[in-house]
């Protein structure tokens, strides 16, 4: 429960606290019009970074960051809903005297980009701003990778322009699995959760405009993007200067502990079961079940969780989730039948049918039909090797129980 609760957080957008401002509010025409860029942070919340639009009006005094990232996880069954990708966020305003603090005080780069707007296209984003700040439009329905803090500055400002905005033709294509595990590093737990949670959806490359979802992606192609009009005769640059308005100081990160790293965690883990099985197997030892139990029950529990996102959730990229395969829901059961006597053979032939289900899953990773985690190999090979381990076993016992029985037959 400990990392579901991690795996919601670091996929949430970050908190701000708002000011509210009028819906008749002035504006010069020499107003500034920026794109709001906020470095990753240290805190898991924070791992992605942070956009927003900022509005500079020197003449009447006003200097706000339009902000769409605000949640309240007073929402009631905030966790379930998000989950289920039903949470609702809204569009909140903040005065930038307040909001570049809060970003300093993490350690976050913050950079402005000054957008190349005519007066008339300043006037038609702010009118569009303030239409969906009215408290009837300021609520909408997040969701991580195609509507959120991101992805709504760009479609206010690409909504704004006159023309059309033309970004850079050239685009190195990743899949979503790749672009968010760029942010959360190769061996943590963090990309272990995420990569269960993700379906083969999360392997597809993103399209250009979707890749915008991520902050940093965002601000690379505003800085590379030109503003041309409908017969694509004229251009100029979309962004005309970027200012750095918070830096950061530099601060050494701890090196990552042994068990911070589920790949070594796991790999240690099938050592002890490698030693433990052979250890029943060669001094023909009582076998534990608790092993196998526990096992079962762990596995089950993430395949239930997982079965919950397929059917359940709106998010796309936990759709048709193969890791399931593994995580076998059913294994909830099997953990307590496991220490009955009189379902040996049932659950003998259930291990049969696990892995065969385990090797459809490992199938579908060689032939690229889902990118499974690195850490989920050694874990997959640590239940292959129990599963193994005890048919071996149980049909040890299953053939001297059957010659017992015709020994007696024989007998009488």
């Amino acid at each position: 429960m400990k990392y579901l609760k991690v795996i919601v957080i670091l996929i949430l957008a970050i908190f701000f606290n708002t000011k509210a401002i009028s819906q008749d509010i002035v504006f010069s025409d020499s107003v500034q019009i920026s794109l709001i860029t906020c470095s990753p942070g240290p805190e898991v919340y924070a791992k992605f970074g942070h956009s927003g639009i900022r509005v500079l009006d020197k003449i009447n005094g006003h200097d706000f960051i339009f902000n769409w990232g605000i949640f309240s996880f007073n929402t009631e069954n905030f966790y379930y809903k998000f989950i289920r990708g039903k949470t609702d966020y809204l569009l909140g305003v903040q005065y930038t005297s307040d909001f570049l603090p809060e970003y300093k005080s993490r350690n976050s780069v913050v950079w402005e980009h000054i957008l190349n707007f005519k007066p008339s296209e300043s006037k038609r984003l702010i009118e569009q701003l303030l239409f969906n700040y009215k408290p009837e439009n300021r609520q909408y329905r997040y969701n991580f990778v195609f509507d959120n803090c991101a992805t709504r500055p760009r479609d206010i400002v690409l909504g704004a322009v006159d023309g059309r905005v033309v970004f850079q033709p050239t685009f190195e294509a990743k899949t979503y699995r790749q672009a968010i595990g760029s942010y959360i590093g190769d061996d943590t737990w963090l990309r272990f959760g995420i990569d269960l949670v993700f379906g083969y959806q999360a392997d597809k490359n993103m399209p250009q405009m979707q890749s915008m979802f991520l902050p940093e992606i965002l601000k690379y192609e505003f800085l590379n993007a030109k503003i041309s009009n409908d017969q694509y005769t004229q251009t100029r640059p979309l962004v005309t200067k970027t200012n750095t308005l918070v830096t950061t100081e530099f601060k050494e990160n701890a090196s990552p502990g042994f068990a911070d790293k589920p790949f070594y965690v796991f790999s240690f883990l099938i050592i002890l079961i490698a030693l433990l099985s052979a250890y029943e197997i060669i001094f023909d030892k009582k076998y534990n079940t608790i092993v196998d139990s526990v096992l079962l029950l762990i596995t089950g529990i993430a395949g239930i969780i997982l079965f919950f996102l397929m059917f359940f959730s709106v998010h796309p990229l936990v759709k048709y989730n193969l890791n399931i395969l593994w995580l076998n829901p059913l294994n909830v059961i099997a953990a307590g039948m496991i220490w009955f006597s009189k379902w040996r053979i049932h659950i003998f032939i259930y291990q049969l049918f696990n892995l065969i289900l385990v090797a459809l899953a490992l199938v579908a990773v060689a032939i690229s039909v889902q990118t499974f985690n690195q850490a989920t190999f050694v874990f997959i090979a640590l239940l292959l090797f129990r599963y193994s381990s005890w048919i071996y076993r149980t049909k040890k016992k299953i053939v001297r129980k059957s010659k017992y029985k015709i020994k007696d037959s024989n007998s009488k």
